[in-house]
């Protein structure tokens, strides 16, 4: 007669599947916070931002076929071209961290707006912070 594994160290295709099951339920949840902010003139993500990414590569890791935008924004300041390129990077900034947090690249999409489409009216710093971002949309919403 053979004894049963103790509950910690249950046998495989036994009933005890339930972290498995509560990280997938997790995972799930599509992650609400989706602006990145910038510093002036940078393209770097910040320490709190690799949280946030953490949460949407696990949601997109659950259900493979989604496909993201990512759009790049810049304050107003500096010329057309510059914005565009500047918003350009931090679309890239935050593609590249998903892609390397397992996203396949071609589930993500980087766009710029330049400063074309600011977040808040304003001139002054601000408004200016609050312009220097990156947005990650879902496709399918």
């Amino acid at each position: 007669m053979q004894a049963k594994p103790l509950d910690a160290q249950a046998a495989p295709g036994s009933a005890k599947a339930e972290p498995v099951k509560s990280a997938v339920a997790v995972a799930l949840v599509r992650p609400k916070a989706r602006t990145f902010l910038f510093e002036y003139d940078s393209a770097a993500l910040v320490a709190a931002d690799h949280a946030i990414l953490d949460q949407h590569a696990a949601f997109m890791k659950a259900q493979p076929k989604l496909e993201i935008l990512v759009q790049g924004h810049a304050d107003e300041r500096g010329s057309r071209e510059y914005n565009l390129a500047l918003g350009q990077r931090r679309a890239e900034s935050v593609k590249q961290a998903l892609t390397l947090l397992g996203i396949p690249e071609a589930h993500i999409e980087a766009v710029s707006l330049g400063s074309e489409k600011p977040s808040v009216e304003g001139h002054d710093e601000s408004a200016w912070k609050q312009n220097r971002r990156a947005v990650l949309i879902y496709k399918d919403e």
